[in-house]
């Protein structure tokens, strides 16, 4: 009963946070230390390689939240193998890359499904909340296969900040 109650706790959380996202404030931001903090809060272990021009129109709370979500989830799905950041502008946008070494992606077309989880524990909202945060700062999430490799590529883009005229 008291596992059942926890459960739907966290069931009424998730649903609560996906319900009251709040509007983002687009903002520039530099990539370089963004990245370099959320490390540091993270993981001191995750290998980083951003550039350091990189500059990207969001929101940086927003963003941060979504980086520490994604790199927890790598790390944990990777165990003691390390754990990539890159960021590289591609296109108008910046490609953010965090690459584990893990099993590799569940076979599931579930990911993106509210309150669907593969994790002992976990609530399914952190990989849908990422997304839409994304989407709603003109930005995108996917999931790939590091095949032949281990692992697992979770792929973010946003958009570049125009540059200064």
């Amino acid at each position: 009963m008291e596992q059942r109650s926890l459960a739907l706790q966290r069931f009424l959380g998730g649903y609560a946070r996906l319900a009251k996202l709040p509007e983002p404030l687009p903002a520039t931001v530099v990539l370089a230390p963004l990245c370099e903090r959320v490390r540091r809060w993270v993981d001191e272990r995750i290998r980083i390689d951003v550039d350091p021009e990189l500059r990207v129109t969001a929101d940086a709370d927003q963003l941060e939240q979504v980086l520490i979500n994604l790199l927890r989830n790598a790390v944990e799905a990777g165990g003691t193998a390390p754990v990539e950041l890159i960021a590289r502008p591609e296109n108008g946008q910046a490609r953010v890359q965090v690459r584990d070494r893990g099993e590799g992606l569940p076979s599931s077309d579930s990911l993106f499904v509210p309150f669907f989880t593969t994790k002992t524990g976990g609530s399914g909202i952190g990989l849908v909340l990422s997304r839409q945060i994304l989407e709603a700062q003109k930005g995108s999430l996917e999931l790939l296969s590091r095949a032949p490799e281990a692992g697992t590529v979770a792929e973010l883009r946003l958009p570049l900040a125009q540059a200064d005229g």
